[in-house]
């Protein structure tokens, strides 16, 4: 892909954070000159000899090192477990040292999401245990301000961390329009920004 593009990589094990990733791309397609790329991390297995087929079954296909490398900006997205990033999350970010090493984030704007089974679920320290590597990576952070009319409105989901969902228990509660709304507005933030700083 040679054209600008925001990496929305996520980790979604019931659909929720998958649900949000696409409200992402919907707010980052909107903004002409540069498109959303949406891709996911295999499950980590307690079985060392288990191992994810090379193509996910369905959604996003797996994110390659040249997808995060060569991306415009990055949204990262995951359900929180235990007001930290899943488990396949970090097991991705933790072999980015490749990256890290050459610089290919550096200055590139990111911001994350989540999403938990209930309110006061740990969704601020999720959003922000998923910026610290961002940040080692040099990467520019882009949270929601408060001039997002949702975010001052929302009872449901929605930080100036990143936008979240609050899923309820089974996960039976669809994104709320203030969620999907302020899950557009970070992708339109991390669009245009991105675009500001590569003309």
């Amino acid at each position: 892909m040679s054209s600008p593009y925001i990496l929305i990589l996520y980790y979604s094990n019931h659909g929720s954070v998958a649900n949000m990733a696409a409200q992402i791309a919907r707010g980052v397609e909107s903004i002409e000159g540069i498109s959303a790329m949406l891709r996911t991390v295999p499950k980590v297995s307690t079985v060392i000899e288990a191992s994810e087929p090379a193509v996910p079954d369905e959604g996003a296909i797996y994110c390659s090192e040249d997808d995060l490398a060569n991306c415009s900006g990055l949204a990262l997205g995951s359900p929180t477990r235990f007001g930290n990033m899943a488990a396949a999350m970090k097991y991705f970010l933790d072999g980015t040292g490749a990256q890290w090493i050459s610089g290919s984030l550096v200055d590139k704007p990111a911001g994350v999401f989540t999403s938990t089974a209930s309110h006061h679920g740990g969704q601020e320290s999720t959003l922000l245990s998923m910026l610290l590597p961002l940040l080692h990576h040099g990467m520019l952070f882009c949270g929601l301000p408060y001039t997002e009319a949702a975010l001052n409105e929302t009872q449901s989901g929605g930080t100036p961390y990143g936008p979240t969902h609050v899923a309820g228990s089974g996960n039976s509660t669809t994104l709320s329009d203030h969620e999907a709304t302020l899950c557009q507005a970070l992708g339109k933030r991390l669009a245009m920004t991105a675009l500001k700083l590569t003309s």
